[in-house]
């Protein structure tokens, strides 16, 4: 396998040991030549949406230069996912899909075409735009042709026809049209989301909004630019439904229903979170110390490091032996009111305590948290169970860094709804600075070889 990108060094580290990484860009043709060098199949998965001026123009030259490079390279097959759309009714982002197409089977190179519509998954423009409308407005206002019909499907579905389509049968170059059993529009898809997240929401469909007022109301509440929500939005006025069922002849490919595709990617998102080293992925999703956090798919991430002069054993000592008797490290008497606050509105409170004052494993209770998972001298991650509107946990990590350690200390909160997003930002200021004298007060207890009380110590820091 090979990767090609822009920044390779972006995807190294997200790739297989087995996949080779290298540098490519589809507006330089002579990067093509030289990536492609050896391939039998490639699949392009490149669209110019998100770029200024006309989109359409820059797509069209985009693949003139890759059907170039893959005849010249004497491919025996490319993989094109494009949009689904009737040729009498499309937009000119479906038009700029089907055009991209159509130049690269007119390269000579066998070509599978799959036209899919909404495409259910984290990462999918799609996807995104629903998740921040739903998890954001309680009463949503949009156009009528937001009910027009679409046929989603699955993103684990797209990856299985896709890698089936290395080795379907062809004659010469060939269009399928794949989508899940249901026809929906983004109204039952959006609500259908709010179900599956015990959210209530109210859809009212107007007939003023036009796209381009449309985009710019997404832009303000969404993390869809304008300019793509315009060229995605425009094509909502069209059904995206699949009429030809080729590719239920040629594929094995079963796809899922809507219900079942919104419930995956919401577990796959859960599994990927819990699999996640979040000092990485705050890195790669830009500064975490701006205020408010990162934001990583609709998860809220704030996190911060501090690197001492111990060995890992020794600086996981004090995250070994938080909360209880011990203590939070910092600022005791607020995590004692916040303790307060939790147990008067129904909530397991700071009484719990913990079951040992040195030891822990999965499935302790701690004060009103829970360990959720635990690797000796490197991981603690802690689950809330605190009255709070979403779901929240704390992670530590402790790694060596140069002749010492770094402790990474990660606040995680799956906000549910606006109430969610709501209490996230109005305690940002007091969770930053309680956070932050924490990290200092494991660090200053680290160093000084043990995991007791650290309050006197954090006074010597600030000074």
């Amino acid at each position: 396998m090979r990767a090609l990108g822009r920044r390779p060094e972006l995807l190294r580290a997200r790739a297989a040991a087995s996949t080779e990484v290298v540098y490519a860009d589809v507006f330089e043709p002579a990067s093509l030549e030289t990536a492609l060098a050896g391939c039998a199949a490639a699949y392009y998965l490149v669209h110019s949406m998100g770029d200024a001026g006309d989109f359409q123009v820059r797509e069209r030259a985009a693949a003139r230069n890759f059907a170039a490079a893959a005849r010249a390279a004497r491919l025996e097959r490319i993989v094109y996912l494009g949009g689904l759309g009737r040729e009498s009714a499309l937009s000119a982002h479906l038009e700029s899909r089907h055009e991209v197409g159509r130049i690269l089977r007119e390269s000579g190179v066998a070509t599978v075409e799959l036209r899919a519509s909404i495409i259910i998954g984290s990462g999918s423009l799609s996807f995104e735009m629903i998740r921040a409308l739903v998890e954001r407005l309680p009463v949503m206002i949009t156009p009528r042709w937001v009910r027009q019909q679409a046929q989603p499907i699955a993103i684990e579905d797209v990856v299985a026809y896709l890698i089936e389509s290395l080795a379907v049968p062809l004659r010469g170059s060939q269009v399928f049209e794949i989508g899940g059993p249901d026809r929906a529009s983004y109204s039952d898809i959006m609500l259908e989301y709010a179900r599956q997240r015990g959210l209530k929401r109210v859809i009212i469909a107007v007939p003023v909004l036009t796209p381009y007022l449309s985009s710019l109301w997404l832009g303000l509440v969404t993390p869809v630019y304008a300019r793509v929500g315009r060229k995605l939005m425009s094509s909502l006025r069209h059904a995206t439904v699949v009429e030809d069922d080729a590719a239920t002849r040629a594929f094995r490919v079963r796809p899922r229903g809507l219900s079942e595709a919104i419930a995956r990617a919401l577990h796959n998102e859960d599994r990927a979170f819990a699999e996640t080293h979040w000092a990485d992925a705050v890195s790669s999703a830009g500064s975490p110390g701006r205020r408010g956090g990162a934001r990583l798919g609709r998860r809220l991430v704030d996190a911060r490091s501090h690197e001492v002069g111990c060995a890992p054993g020794q600086a996981f000592a004090p995250i070994r032996r938080i909360g209880a008797a011990t203590g939070w490290y910092y600022g005791n008497w607020l995590w004692a009111l916040r303790g307060l606050v939790d147990l008067v509105a129904g909530g397991a409170g700071l009484r719990r305590g913990r079951r040992h004052p040195d030891e822990l494993r999965v499935g302790d209770r701690l004060d009103f948290w829970r360990v959720e998972a635990l690797e000796p001298e490197r991981l603690l991650r802690l689950q809330a169970e605190m009255r709070v509107p979403g779901r929240a946990w704390l992670q530590f990590e402790v790694e060596p860094a140069g002749h010492g350690s770094r402790i990474t200390q990660t606040a995680i909160f799956d906000p549910l709804g606006l109430a969610g997003l709501l209490y996230w930002y109005a305690l940002y200021p007091a969770h930053a600075l309680v956070f932050s004298g924490m990290l200092r007060g494991i660090a200053a207890a680290a160093e000084r070889g043990r995991g007791d009380g650290p309050q006197p110590t954090v006074d010597r820091i600030r000074r």
